[in-house]
């Protein structure tokens, strides 16, 4: 897995890297064609971006390496811009990686609910491009069951949290006692608007305005929260009206620009205060529109001091769920070594066997006289003989596969006994 998140890459590289549900699909459809031995899924969110991958015949430096070059070359970054930002793991690190992010333990708000249905819908995206084989397929389900688990075994979920209900609770009510009667703007339609009004509606009886250049999804949102939508030509003059902003496009570019405010809304607000709530990836507000006068600009990277607080609140449920992690982590790796170690395992005994068959019939056909007890006996100790041999090699494999390195010693045990692959 190669990737990034919002633990080591801030959102000026995390946006130039993020993909949508339709430009991960052709990103995948590309990379099919390109590599069309290689299992593939792209997870983008607004926290992170990662490249998962499944391959044979490549050392990790060589697959690390192309992972690299197959990511930034689509979104046409080069590895000095993002040196030292980009996480790759291997081997059963991606194990415990991705169940950890399925079971929001990675997550910017601990206890999310969002990041499952996110992991779901990228391994669906990767199946409908044909890029998910046996490994990923077992991977991916297996992380959604461990997922499943933390969040029935523990109460890590036990209220309701997301990205927008932090934002809403500790960084709004630092700007406005109430929302009551505060003109709201959601800029967009899409989950991330829904799930910020939720809470929103939740904190005070705010008046809801809608902006969005769909306006049937735009007026379907606003409808649903007794709200009043907005033609986008109408954003400017929101501004100048809203107290407080939120916006959650996927636009490529800043929606509004520092010029951009300074021109067409900060004359007609007269310093009046501002809170822009910005959870879009890439960032639909210039990060300098904050230097405004009376503007509060918050983006996802500003909110790590809250999420901070909202961990320690949950950190008595972190090591059970860490736990059951680790137990689902040991349990797939040990169900993936025992898979590629049983056709050798079974090569060796059918190894063994075919000779000692052979070895009893030349026997037997030298020995005509011997009766039907003796002829049982010396069955018996041929098998006793070809388990006694079997037992130090066998033993030693499966002891790798406890520990979860096998494989050079599958290599080892091929070459020694001439078994086919």
């Amino acid at each position: 897995m190669i990737g990034c998140n919002h633990r080591g890459t801030g959102l000026d590289v995390r946006g130039r890297l993020t993909f949508d549900t339709q430009q991960a699909a052709e990103a995948l459809h590309t990379w099919r064609s390109q590599f069309p031995e290689t299992e593939l899924v792209l997870l983008s969110t607004c926290n992170r971006v990662e490249l998962y991958a499944a391959m044979n015949g490549e050392s990790k430096a060589s697959a690390t390496n192309q992972l690299i070059d197959t990511l930034l070359d689509y979104r046409q970054v080069s590895r000095q811009e993002i040196e030292g930002r980009l996480l790759t793991l291997a081997g059963s690190d991606v194990v415990r990686h991705l169940y950890r992010v399925a079971s929001s333990l990675d997550s910017m708000v601990v206890g999310e609910p969002q990041i499952l249905a996110q992991v779901k819908q990228a391994y669906q995206n990767a199946q409908a491009q044909d890029c998910i084989g046996p490994l990923l397929h077992e991977l991916f389900q297996s992380a959604l069951s461990t997922a499943k688990r933390v969040t029935g075994e523990t109460t890590l979920h036990k209220h309701r949290v997301s990205i927008p209900s932090v934002a809403i609770a500790e960084l709004a009510n630092c700007v406005f006692e109430t929302f009551d009667d505060k003109h709201a703007l959601v800029i967009g339609a899409g989950e991330m608007a829904e799930e910020t009004l939720r809470y929103l509606r939740d904190a005070g009886r705010a008046r809801i305005h809608v902006v969005n250049r769909d306006a049937e999804r735009g007026q379907e949102l606003a409808k649903k929260w007794s709200g009043e939508y907005h033609a986008w030509d109408q954003l400017w003059a929101q501004l100048v009206h809203a107290d407080l902003a939120i916006s959650t496009t996927s636009a490529d570019q800043p929606l509004v620009t520092a010029a951009a405010f300074a021109e067409h809304v900060a004359p007609e607000r007269y310093q009046r205060p501002l809170f822009v709530l910005d959870l879009a990836v890439p960032c639909d507000f210039e990060r300098t529109v904050g230097d405004a006068l009376g503007v509060y600009l918050y983006s996802l990277d500003d909110l790590n001091d809250a999420c901070e607080k909202n961990r320690q609140a949950r950190a008595a449920e972190l090591p059970s769920a860490e736990n059951i992690v680790a137990q689902e982590t040991d349990r797939f790796l040990a169900n993936l070594n025992h898979r590629a170690t049983a056709p050798v395992i079974t090569g060796l005994r059918q190894g063994m066997e075919r000779p000692k068959a052979a070895e009893l019939e030349r026997l037997f056909r030298r020995l005509p006289t011997l009766d039907e007890a003796a002829r049982q006996e010396v069955e018996q100790f041929a098998d006793r003989l070809v388990n006694k041999m079997l037992h130090p090699p066998l033993e030693s494999l499966r002891n790798a596969s406890k520990n979860g390195t096998p494989h050079s010693l599958l290599e080892a045990l091929k070459r020694l006994f001439f078994l086919e692959d």
